[in-house]
């Protein structure tokens, strides 16, 4: 579908959702509920995180826990949780502006601690390197492809400047009433990610400051389904060639599967069924 389709549709379902408001308290806590859930388990499974949707919903709403899984698996899902609330209540307070304290803060809350993993040199040398958490990176983190090529991120010496470019962008475009809020989250989530400012846990901040945007926008949380890892990495590279339309049609589909739910919320009709 054409990107001023998808436009076209995101406008009509929040019109039918305006018609419905203000939602029942009991329907916008199930709704809460229902995204919450989705988003952690999606987000974090999308970088390996193995519990299930069940251990998720166990760990989040009871407090449990059901499996083998390392510590660390169980204590990112709940951080991952605690910074999602967060980004929630910052989207929601006017006198408080999106800063690269808070993110570095919301990284630091979702890795946890420092911990060690495997990398890549620039000559593509396999090594092992420490983790800083909430501070922007000092070695370089290029990924090898899976045709072998080598992508290169910013270099450290640069990462600084860059954010604050991204900041400043985010600033000028967030206080334009012409820009819509899908446009500036897709251009934030994209050009964050070609910086890849910290050692790990680029792809989850990149995912929070995105839904900030949204929420700021009374838009609801954008959900990318980890069984569609490889339609989302590849609409992220055509981003990479120049084809920033596909990445924003991309992140429109999964927002219009959100309006949807909200829509079903709004009129009190069944939204549980966990979408895989």
């Amino acid at each position: 579908m054409a990107l001023k389709e998808l436009y076209k549709q995101i406008d009509e379902l929040r019109q039918h959702i305006a018609v419905l408001s203000p939602m029942k308290e009991e329907y916008r806590d199930r709704l809460w509920k229902k995204f919450r859930l989705e988003f952690n388990w999606n987000s974090n499974h999308l970088e390996g995180n193995t519990l299930t949707y069940s251990q998720t919903e166990l760990l989040l709403i009871f407090d449990e826990t059901n499996g083998g899984h390392t510590m660390r698996e169980y204590e990112e899902m709940k951080a991952h949780d605690v910074a999602l609330k967060m980004v929630q209540e910052l989207a929601g307070d006017q006198e408080r502006p999106l800063t690269e304290t808070f993110i570095k803060q919301l990284n630091k809350l979702i890795l946890v601690r420092p911990f060690w993993k495997a990398a890549i040199t620039l000559d593509g040398q396999h090594t092992q390197r420490e983790i800083s958490i909430g501070e922007y990176k000092k070695t370089p983190n290029s990924v090898r492809l899976q045709n072998g090529e080598m992508f290169h991120f910013a270099m450290p010496e640069e990462t600084a400047a860059k954010m604050g470019d991204l900041m400043d962008f985010y600033r000028t475009n967030s206080t334009n009433r012409e820009t819509h809020a899908l446009w500036l989250a897709t251009m934030i989530h994209y050009k964050f990610v070609r910086i890849h400012p910290f050692d790990d846990g680029n792809g989850r901040v990149a995912r929070l400051i995105m839904n900030y945007i949204l929420l700021k926008n009374n838009f609801p949380p954008l959900i990318i389904k980890s069984a569609d890892k490889k339609g989302y990495l590849k609409a992220l590279h055509m981003a990479d060639v120049g084809d920033f339309e596909s990445f924003e049609s991309y992140l429109a589909a999964q927002l219009i599967v959100s309006f949807e739910r909200t829509l079903q919320a709004a009129k009190g009709e069944p939204i549980d069924e966990h979408e895989r």
